[in-house]
This record gives structure tokens, C-alpha cells and sequence, in this order.
């Protein structure tokens, strides 16, 4: 294909229907590149909202990911997870593998400013969990854990995983992914954390990370929290509401629920950091092949349309759902 040409990109065209466009390819201008996509990543959590139609109007502005396309509700070109390979453009970016913040798209030219080197040691199809990463390592900067502390992490899914992960480095600190899937055992057994369901989880938590996406997980993070500890809420509910049980102990045991969110660097970390400081440093911290574990058989980008509600059914135990472009 020429450096200017037609592409295939996903859009959420109406709730719980997407469909393959055909978009413009223009060939790169000063400062820019033509990236062909290899490999992208499903985030199922905020893409479950996205194609249910369940992003509130408040928050139309603030959930744009870079490069969207259309407008919420409908018809909206969404996605930030696209690992590919530099066609033309910046002569030293030229045949280089690269992490975009992209919607699902074939082809695309954007400021070579907007890509971010993928280093020798870490993948392509790996790469791709670049943005959860980075929202672990938001989270982690924001809660602060410490060597020896006790902590839980109430939902087993691609962050909350990785979020456990980040603090299993830690010099003795002790963690513990709570979720109700026993299966996901395995995947903490992987990453070289400890599992509980949440009847079965150890309290009096120094620390607790919230990330299930339920009112019954925050429930959960919240009772596992010891005197005095921060509960820090990774989850976003979209429209919907959540009920909060500030009652009891919330108050006398002066529990601390704070939020964490990965539209800006932590403010421990704001003033030294830039976002693309991060994301850089997120796709450093994948060259750990136990982090594969995370990682779903790849499905075929022009398949996403007929596929996307059973991988994105809250029942389908789908982690990081990886899409093969090639």
C-alpha cells in the first residue's frame, strides 16, 4: 500500500453493535508517522461501558482517548491499545515497533511524538498490556505501598492483576489478589502473588486496592482495610451507581477511600513526570514473560464485530483479549 491510502478502523455504531469502516490514510507530514498495526488489546472494562452506551454525559470530554473518533454516545471510533510497526514518516522511527494510544485501527498517521518505542526485550503481542500497565503503575504511585506492608488487591482482573504484581516486587510485602473466580489462582500463582476468595481473605490489610468494577468488591476492599488504611478505588462504573456501605466500622476505624485515575501522573509523581515519561516506563516493566498469563488467544480484527459481546460479557473470564491484525 502506498504511504496515503485506505485503512480499516472499529466503531461503536449503536449499543452493543460495532461494525469495520473504511478510513483515510494521509501520507506523514514533518514530524509524523504511518503505523501499521500488529497487534491491539480489548480494555474490557471501559469498552464494556463504550459499547453498552453507558459513558455519562458528564463525562463525554474527560473519556476522548487520543485519537477518538465520532462522538459518545454513537457513532464513536474508541480504543488506546495498538502496538505496530513504523511504515514512514521520522527517518529514525522508520521499521521500529512501536505502542500507540490508538483505536482499533488497520493503519493509521499520527505526531511521531504520540508513539513510544517498544525496547528489544518485551514483545510485540505483550506490549499491547502497555495502557493497563501504566494504570497499575498510576495506582501504585497514588496508594504508596511500603516494603512488609499487608496488601489486597479485591478483583483478579487484567489491572488488578497487574496492580499485585507491581506490589509483589516489594522487599517482604505480602499480597493477595481476592476474587470470586477460583480459577484465577492460577494466574496469581503465575505472577508470584497469593489468591483468597473473598470469604476467605486475610484482614487487617495495610493497604487495599479496589478494582473488581462491583459494589460487592468494594464491599469487600473495604472490610479487608485495617485501622486507619487506604482503600484506593481503581474502578469506573460508567452511568451506573454503586452502593457504598460507609456504615459501621468506616468511620470509627477512620478508613480513607481515595481514587485513582490514569488521565493524570499521580499527583507523589506530577511535577518530575510526564504521561509519556510513564507509559515509557510501563512498557519497561512488561519484559516478564509471567506476565503472558494475561494474555487471551488472539481474535482476528475483522472478527471483532461478531465477537465482541461474548468477550466482553462479564461471565466470559476473557483477561487481556489481544486482536491480530495480520
Amino acid at each position: 500500500m502506498s504511504e496515503e491510502g485506505k485503512a480499516e478502523a472499529l466503531w461503536y455504531a449503536a449499543p452493543r453493535r460495532a461494525e469495520i469502516g473504511v478510513e483515510t490514510v494521509v501520507a506523514p507530514g514533518p514530524g509524523e508517522v504511518v503505523v501499521r498495526a500488529l497487534h491491539g488489546a480489548l480494555s474490557r472494562g471501559t469498552e464494556r461501558l463504550v459499547h453498552a452506551g453507558r459513558v455519562p454525559a458528564s463525562e463525554y470530554q474527560r473519556m476522548r482517548p487520543p485519537f477518538m473518533a465520532g462522538a459518545f454516545p454513537f457513532p464513536v471510533k474508541y480504543g488506546y491499545a495498538t502496538v505496530g510497526i513504523v511504515e514512514a514518516g521520522v527517518d529514525e522511527l522508520v521499521g521500529r515497533t512501536v505502542f500507540v494510544l490508538h483505536p482499533h485501527q488497520t493503519r493509521f498517521t499520527v505526531p511521531a511524538e504520540a508513539v513510544v518505542p517498544v525496547p528489544s526485550g518485551v514483545p510485540a503481542r505483550r506490549a499491547v498490556l502497555a495502557a493497563n500497565m501504566e494504570t497499575a503503575l498510576n495506582a501504585t504511585w497514588d496508594a504508596a505501598p511500603g516494603p512488609c506492608d499487608r496488601i489486597a488487591v479485591v478483583g483478579a482482573g487484567v489491572v488488578g492483576a497487574l496492580t499485585a504484581y507491581l506490589c509483589g516486587r516489594l522487599p517482604g510485602a505480602q499480597v493477595s489478589l481476592v476474587d470470586t473466580d477460583g480459577s484465577r489462582e492460577t494466574l496469581t500463582a503465575a505472577l508470584g502473588v497469593g489468591f483468597a476468595l473473598p470469604g476467605q481473605a486475610e484482614g487487617e490489610c495495610d493497604l487495599v486496592f479496589h478494582a473488581s468494577g462491583s459494589g460487592d468488591g468494594l464491599a469487600t476492599a473495604l472490610a479487608l482495610a485495617g485501622e486507619e488504611a487506604r482503600i484506593v478505588e481503581m474502578s469506573w462504573y460508567g452511568a451506573g451507581d454503586v452502593t457504598v456501605p460507609l456504615g459501621g466500622a468506616f468511620h470509627s476505624r477512620r478508613l480513607k477511600l481515595v481514587a485513582s485515575q490514569v488521565g493524570r501522573v499521580a499527583g507523589s509523581h506530577r511535577p518530575r513526570w510526564t504521561p509519556r515519561r510513564r507509559l515509557a516506563a510501563a512498557i519497561d516493566l512488561l519484559a516478564d514473560e509471567r506476565l503472558d498469563a494475561l494474555l487471551a488467544p488472539a481474535v482476528a480484527f475483522r472478527e471483532l464485530p461478531q465477537k465482541l459481546d461474548a468477550i466482553l460479557a462479564p461471565a466470559s473470564g476473557v483477561l487481556c483479549q489481544v486482536i491480530d491484525y495480520d
